[in-house]
């Protein structure tokens, strides 16, 4: 075949690829949007495992009416502009391709209202083609619904799980953020029926217990933050009587990003190293702060990984801030 370009529609399905590869993927793009307007509650409702349908409430700033229509252009975003160096990123979402990539594989409707707007708007895009912007009678905020995902490109619709196992992997992303966001509301439904519940109270036990249940709560330690470092971390740690089968209850995340990293799941695990039987692993949630320009956010298409400048350091303030607690802490004898 000829070199050519490939049209803009073809395009925006290929770019959605990358950005959306499941449901959960899609939690996880409005969700870091709705923490980014400064939401305090973020409500996820779920249909037959998002493939029907995914809705996500907030009660943010909202987008104002003229700007409804922008934000599912590919590229546009709120987030950085011309100045930004794309290292030193305060916020979770920034790429601009979250929104006009779920418009082109769903139906995307999306009503808004900002704060000092006497009514809202709402605006639909259904497998890339736009609608018109339309008065809405809301509160401030911003809801998403996003319908018949894949309808579009069969062939990545077939590669789905089965409904519970997509409630699983989305489950888990909204889990992760609400602890790490403890200072926000959280709620996630599926089928009509609730399956978690955290208040919002900034208290991290308090999450804890909404999303692990209060046994579980009262077994964690504290990682108390220190405020006059650079590198620092807090959160909660599991004591060594406390223990899982797999690495899965660990949840990572830096400057308020979650993130995945094989390195410092390990250091984690070398800060265990003789409290903890083989092949047994604790609960975990660690909440690193860094400088922003130590970190660079813009290394994975998902932005489930970071690259940081001074690695070794942030690994070893991690590692010696959790052993710190478990030793002092631990109610069990070290093993030998």
């Amino acid at each position: 075949m000829p070199i050519r370009v490939l049209s803009d529609e073809l395009a925006s399905r290929i770019a959605a690829g990358e950005v959306i590869e499941r449901p959960a993927s899609v939690v996880k793009e409005l969700v870091e949007n709705s923490l980014d307007a400064e939401s305090t509650r973020v409500d996820v409702l779920i249909v037959e495992g998002g493939a029907k349908s995914i809705t996500v409430i907030d009660n943010g700033q909202g987008i104002p009416a003229e700007q409804l229509p922008i934000a599912f252009e590919r590229f546009a975003t709120s987030k950085i502009d011309e100045s930004s160096d794309l290292i030193s990123i305060g916020t979770l979402g920034f790429r601009g391709e979250a929104l006009p990539s779920i418009g082109s594989v769903a139906r995307v409707e999306a009503i808004s209202k900002c704060c000092g707007q006497e009514i809202g708007v709402r605006y639909v895009v259904d497998c890339g083609i736009a609608g018109i912007v339309e008065p809405a009678a809301v509160p401030q905020g911003t809801r998403i619904q996003v319908s018949g995902l894949f309808t579009n490109v069969p062939a990545r619709l077939k590669f789905l799980g089965s409904a519970n196992r997509e409630l699983s992997r989305i489950h888990k992303i909204l889990a992760s953020f609400a602890l790490i966001y403890p200072d926000v509301a959280f709620t996630l439904s599926a089928d009509g029926r609730e399956r978690f519940r955290t208040e919002g109270s900034g208290n991290l036990i308090d999450a804890v217990s909404g999303i692990y249940g209060a046994k579980i709560a009262e077994q964690m330690l504290q990682v108390e933050l220190d405020d006059t470092a650079m590198f620092s971390v807090d959160g909660l740690v599991s004591s060594p009587s406390l223990t899982r089968s797999n690495r899965t209850y660990m949840t990572l995340a830096v400057n308020g990003r979650g993130i995945q990293s094989r390195r410092l799941t390990y250091a984690i695990e070398q800060a265990y190293h003789g409290f903890l039987p083989a092949r047994r692993f604790p609960l975990v949630i660690a909440r690193i702060r860094t400088p922003l320009d130590d970190v660079d956010a813009n290394v994975h298409p998902a932005k489930a990984e970071v690259r940081f400048l001074r690695e070794d350091l942030v690994y070893s303030v991690v590692q010696r801030a959790i052993r710190g607690v478990i030793s002092v802490s631990s109610p069990v004898h070290r093993l030998g």
